[in-house]
């Protein structure tokens, strides 16, 4: 992923506006440090920081049609572009890059052309014939974006909230799926699927027809000119990505140009459920497989990092990216650039836990949809942020247009869990790929019971972040925080820590909204919280938090250790694992 900031109809085209610009940008560069450009005509700034994934040689940008008069700023990926190119016979371009297709596609279709790409992307076109402006992001918002509004009347567009928050009076999330345009002087949306409409699909269940969509999504994302992997939890919905690419990656030109053995990268504190199954995982499917160990200890060292990085306050988020975050680092070091990951799929097939309770087909179907639309805001910002921090590429199969279609058109009586017939959470998914011909996964591994990353990373990950917390934030901070924080209110001393942190580096008002909130248990919305009255007295986001589903579970722990079966520290009541036999992070090839 790459980092874009534009400045548009700015009064100043001074000298100093144009360094102060050049200076925003450089705090992108984690995101694109591969190179860096930056286009100024008259009132408008266009600049890009560079990771370069499709033809490393020629595809710096900004990009250009052929008289420069359209220029774009894009970070992204177009998946289709090639198939683009063809359907464009009269245009010459300048570059490989998958993305030097946007400019053409502006000048035959005018504004009318973003549905027509295939792939993940944030961009800015400037159109120098009238001074006019297009930005615009991908359909689930994959890749992060923000608008902002200077003093002065500029527009601002950066990925991150860093590029812009210093110097705009108000600013936002940009929403996935919808495009700003300079010439209505306002945002409409672009992406219009059936599901949108939170209707109740009835199409029949047909598991080939989900195979194979899944299979598609995956095989288009093999399109690199730079060394990839995958990242490997040993659940379903990764394991899963990782086999379909082990399985279709012979015969690729990445595979011509960097082997055809998959590389596998996984995280975990020592002895972690994570470890164990990623490592089966990997075995089986034969990948060369990297497993990374860190500590308690190493991940709240981090914490600070990772809220700059990640943008947010949200609980849940901060506790999944910081494994994520540490991983990516080690990754990079190893000369790789692009990580595919199995992000999406709990929020299409309702593999939550909490969705155990869903009282009906159209309740089911209702949230599937809402988390969709949300997980810009959570999944998809921590996936981009954390790997984007150290200039590593992620891309996401599960989130494909083409296969977010098939899947969530499928009549959801099919998703919903029903144990006493031998269906649990994202049943229609595994058994899409239950194959006893030619096995995908071994099949404790394809119906292995969901573990949220930050769960499935070591259960005393959470535990500690929430010990550390109550040592760094005292009851009367408590007491007096609906006061200090009177929007999103944090309700817990680990929530209340993180806003700490997040306030300093983003003080505005308008960076506090960028952040949702809401009660939330096992990563429910706060809708579906009212599925179950015991669950609105026991709100954490983790999967634990799901009582009498997850095996694990919160109250099941307690009962452990009230029979002495389990050592913990108890804090309010609530316990705290704190034995930690990893002192630092360490890779094992």
């Amino acid at each position: 992923m790459c980092g874009i900031l534009a400045v548009l109809g700015c009064p100043d085209d001074s000298q100093a506006k144009r360094s102060r610009v050049l200076e925003l940008s450089r705090r992108l560069k984690h995101r694109g440090p591969d190179w860096s450009g930056l286009y100024q005509h008259r009132d408008c700034y266009l600049s890009h920081q560079r990771l370069a994934i499709i033809d490393p040689a020629s595809g710096d940008q900004p990009l250009y049609n052929e008289n420069k008069s359209i220029v774009v700023t894009v970070n992204g990926e177009i998946y289709n572009h090639e198939e683009l190119r063809k359907s464009l016979p009269t245009h010459k371009f300048r570059t490989g890059s998958d993305c030097d297709v946007i400019a053409h596609l502006y000048e035959e279709h005018g504004e009318n052309f973003v549905d027509m790409l295939d792939g993940v992307f944030s961009f800015v076109l400037l159109d120098t014939r009238d001074n006019s402006f297009l930005a615009a992001r991908d359909a689930i918002g994959v890749t992060s974006l923000y608008i902002g509004w200077g003093l002065d009347g500029s527009v601002w567009i950066a990925s991150e909230l860093k590029g812009l928050n210093d110097d705009c009076e108000h600013f936002e999330s940009f929403p996935p799926g919808h495009l700003y345009s300079s010439k209505t002087g306002g945002l409409r949306r672009w992406y219009n699927p059936p599901w949108f409409s939170e209707a109740i699909p009835s199409i029949p269940y047909d598991p080939m027809v989900l195979r194979h969509a899944l299979e598609k999504a995956v095989v288009k994302r093999l399109m690199t000119d730079v060394p990839f992997g995958v990242l490997l939890s040993g659940g379903l919905d990764s394991s899963l990505v990782a086999s379909i690419t082990a399985r279709y990656l012979a015969g690729t030109k990445a595979a011509k140009q960097w082997g055809s053995q998959l590389h596998s990268f996984c995280i975990g504190l020592e002895g972690s459920p994570d470890l164990k199954a990623a490592r089966e995982v990997a075995e089986y499917l034969g990948t060369v497989h990297h497993e990374f160990h860190f500590s308690v200890q190493d991940g709240i060292d981090a914490i600070e990092d990772v809220i700059y990085h990640i943008e947010t306050y949200d609980v849940t988020t901060i506790r999944a990216s910081t494994p994520m975050f540490l991983m990516s680092r080690k990754i990079k070091s190893l000369g790789v650039k692009m990580v595919i990951s199995g992000e999406g799929a709990d929020e299409i097939f309702g593999g939550y836990l909490y969705f155990h309770k869903a009282p009906n087909k159209e309740e089911f179907h209702q949230e599937t949809c809402r988390k969709i639309k949300a997980l810009n805001q959570y999944d998809c910002l921590r996936a981009n942020k954390a790997t984007s921090a150290w200039g590593l590429e992620g891309r996401v199969p599960f989130l494909d247009k083409e296969f977010i279609n098939v899947a969530m058109s499928i009549d959801p009586e099919w998703k919903m869990i029903k144990p006493e017939q031998g269906r649990i959470e994202k049943w229609v998914l595994r058994r899409a790929f239950d194959d006893e011909e030619r096995p995908y996964l071994p099949k404790h591994i394809l119906y292995r019971q969901k573990e949220q990353f930050s769960d499935g990373v070591g259960y005393s990950w959470i535990d500690g972040l929430k010990a550390h917390a109550e040592q760094h934030v005292t009851d009367k901070m408590m007491q007096n925080a609906a006061h200090i924080f009177p929007h999103n209110t944090p309700t817990t001393k680990e929530a209340y820590y993180y806003r700490m942190i997040f306030e300093r580096f983003f003080p505005q008002n308008s960076a506090r909204l960028t952040v949702p909130g809401g009660p939330s248990v096992a990563c429910s919305t706060a809708k579906a919280v009212e599925w179950d009255a015991a669950w609105s007295k026991n709100l954490d986001p983790s999967g634990r938090a799901a009582l009498g589903v997850h095996n694990s579970a919160y109250d099941q722990q307690l009962q452990a250790i009230a029979s002495k079966d389990m050592p913990a520290n108890i804090i309010n009541g609530m316990p705290r694992m704190v034995e930690v036999s990893t002192p630092e992070l360490a890779i094992h090839g």
